[in-house]
Formats: C-alpha cells, sequence, structure tokens
C-alpha cells in the first residue's frame, strides 16, 4: 500500500479515535446529540474502547508507513492535528460528531 494512503488511514484512525473518547464524555455527548442526558454507562465504556482502539490501529499503520523512530513521531503529530480538529469541530459545528455513533440515535428513542 502506497505510504501516503498509509498516513492518511492513520490520520482518520486518530481523529475517529479522539472524537469517540471526546463523545464518551457527557458534555461533549450533549453538544453532539442535542440531549440533556449524557451517554447511558455502556455506551460511554463502548465509546472509550473504540477510541482506544481506533488510536491503536493508527500506531500501527504508522509503523507499518514508517520506520520505528519517524512512525512515533507521526503518530504523536497526527493525534495533535487530531485533537485540534475534534476540538474546533466541537466548538462550531457538534452534530456534525453525531454520526459517529448511530447506534446512540436508536437508544434515545
Amino acid at each position: 500500500m502506497p505510504k501516503g494512503l498509509l498516513l492518511t488511514l492513520a490520520l482518520l484512525c486518530s481523529a475517529g479515535g479522539i472524537a469517540w473518547l471526546a463523545l464518551a464524555m457527557e458534555v461533549h455527548w450533549q453538544q453532539a446529540h442535542g440531549s440533556a442526558a449524557g451517554p447511558a454507562r455502556r455506551t460511554a465504556i463502548g465509546l472509550r474502547v473504540l477510541g482506544g482502539a481506533a488510536l491503536a490501529v493508527s500506531f500501527g499503520v504508522c509503523l507499518l508507513a514508517d520506520h520505528a523512530t519517524m512512525a512515533v513521531l507521526v503518530w504523536v503529530m497526527s493525534l495533535a492535528a487530531s485533537a485540534l480538529v475534534v476540538a474546533q469541530t466541537l466548538a462550531w459545528r457538534p452534530r456534525w460528531l453525531a454520526w459517529l455513533t448511530p447506534w446512540a440515535e436508536r437508544q434515545s428513542h
């Protein structure tokens, strides 16, 4: 697989992981879903596990793309960029993150 495609995949996994970890928090869940209640305990735990797994996949893809020392550097930079993107999304358009939890809409009704 081309290196550029691997790094793009790593960045997408990193952004998804950061977003799922953010949505596991009650305040960010409320921003994204517009509901007074935060995520159910089971949903929050699932989001944390999903977020952690996405970040682990992101690190693994970075290792596939480059040697270990460069992969760690690229991964940390992707974490910083992803955190910035998710924070700005939560500030300006928090509902855009709701599509990352399609099962939540079914649970809330």
